[in-house]
């Protein structure tokens, strides 16, 4: 799961658990997501990557360089 990319489709920032969709086993997954950095916000929409990953829905995410 570390360093896959994923499309933010729940707001996420401090004090919000937010919700991104990851490709994985060949299809789209849903998790619950935090900001790796605690002040750091992402819009619905937004590219972020996964930096921490805890089984088995929750990852934490940072922003894409792309």
């Amino acid at each position: 799961m570390v360093g896959k990319q994923g499309r933010v489709t729940g707001r996420i920032g401090p004090g919000l658990v937010g919700e991104v969709m990851i490709p994985v086993r060949g299809g789209v997954e849903a998790f619950y997501a935090h900001p790796s950095v605690p002040d750091e916000e992402f819009l619905t929409g937004s590219i972020v990557v996964v930096v921490e990953y805890f089984p088995p829905r929750t990852v934490y995410v940072a922003r894409a360089l792309i």
